[in-house]
């Protein structure tokens, strides 16, 4: 899925767009018992309580992709009977009216899910009636093109509020505020089938998770069977050390500095495209080879990235390239440069030590003192 078929799915949750037809709902404490269950018609809630839901859900579809919403595929053993994407299809189908269906999807949760408090988990079917597109990219409600029919989960953590002072209206006084368990945004999710070109692609799903970094590999396992991908953080870290094992005695400040800005600017130049860049092994081979690395390291490169990420993977270049900063650090001093003047730093060998040296202009602040350079130089 791209951005704009993410935005399409959660502009129908409102109460003037909505096409949820039914939600089940699992309460479970920190020993993972069932408190409370709930499976009922979503159009039935209270307006205020069925808001609140909309909001958990668009959250469910909220984030970076690459980073908290990753795209799935399933391998084409899960397609078969007793896999997960089957029973996902299964489940869809069901429109959740199976409670046998629904009972065995929330014990995958619980069985899976590894979190020591207690959460809720929030499962809805939806029918959205999609409408066609004219050529100006209009939307023609009364030419509706296909019909996109998904389930949409969401776990969220319960905690109880924070201890503190209200006013009593009745009493006319400042009391002791009650603690009441309180349902927060979702921590993990998914939304099955995606919608792929405004259709649903039943051969993957959108995984949602709030800390990246903590993608839950079993519970991915379980539900999707899909292979764990790698989270932004790491694929940074496989990105590092793909770049050392390759050009070992090259990487050095001019060349770090030369592959820093080549990515900015493959990033610059896909800006436009519905998809976010990806990088396989051809791709870091060609930015090693834009970037000046000889042709012995790129004749590398190639089998380093198989042997480092996966023989498939692809590396998101949004988690694998620093936007906001440029950074150089030493065991005693780090220096951050703005991502676009990097060419402000070089390296050179003065009265014999190796130096990095920083061209700077007339206004430089200490510790947010201006300084005035010239006397330092006078000096």
């Amino acid at each position: 899925m791209i951005n704009k078929e993410i935005l399409e799915i959660k502009k129908q949750f409102t109460p003037e767009n909505c096409t949820i037809t039914r939600m089940c709902g699992c309460y479970v404490d920190a020993e993972k018992v069932r408190k409370y269950e709930v499976n009922r018609s979503f159009l039935s809630l209270p307006e205020e309580e069925a808001f609140k839901y909309f909001e958990i859900f668009k959250q469910t579809l909220t984030g970076t992709l690459g980073k908290k919403l990753i795209n799935m595929e399933f391998p084409l053993a899960q397609e078969e009977p007793g896999g997960t994407q089957e029973f996902l299809f299964r489940l869809r189908n069901s429109k959740l009216e199976d409670e046998s269906l629904v009972d065995e999807f929330f014990n995958k949760i619980i069985d899976h899910y590894e979190y020591g408090e207690n959460y809720y988990i929030i499962l809805i079917h939806a029918v959205y009636d999609v409408p066609g597109r004219a050529e100006d990219g209009l939307e023609m409600f009364d030419a509706s093109e296909n019909i996109y029919e998904y389930i949409l989960c969401s776990i969220c953590p319960v905690k109880l509020s924070k201890a503190g002072l209200s006013y009593d209206a009745d009493q006319n006084s400042i009391v002791g505020r009650s603690r009441d368990w309180v349902v927060d945004p979702p921590a993990k999710g998914f939304l099955f089938p995606a919608f792929n070109d405004r259709t649903g692609d039943i051969h993957q799903a959108l995984y949602f998770s709030k800390k990246p970094e903590e993608l839950q590999p079993k519970l991915i396992e379980e539900l999707l069977g899909s292979e764990i991908p790698l989270s932004a953080e790491n694929q940074k870290v496989t990105f590092n050390e793909i770049l050392s094992e390759t050009l070992g005695e090259e990487c050095d400040f001019t060349m770090v500095r030369c592959i820093h800005d080549n990515l900015q600017e493959m990033i610059e130049e896909s800006k436009e495209e519905p998809e976010p860049l990806e990088l396989d092994k051809f791709d870091m081979r060609r930015l090693l080879e834009r970037s000046g690395a000889s042709e012995d390291k790129l004749e590398k490169v190639e089998t380093t990235f198989e042997q480092t990420a996966g023989e498939r993977r692809k590396l998101m270049a949004s988690n694998i390239a620093e936007t906001k900063k440029f950074s150089i650090e030493t065991p005693d001093v780090v220096i951050k440069v703005s991502p676009d003047r990097a060419d402000l730093v070089e390296t050179k060998v003065i009265d014999g030590r190796r130096c990095i040296v920083i061209g700077i202009n007339d206004h430089v602040e200490v510790n947010g003192v201006d300084i005035d350079i010239k006397e330092e130089e006078e000096v």
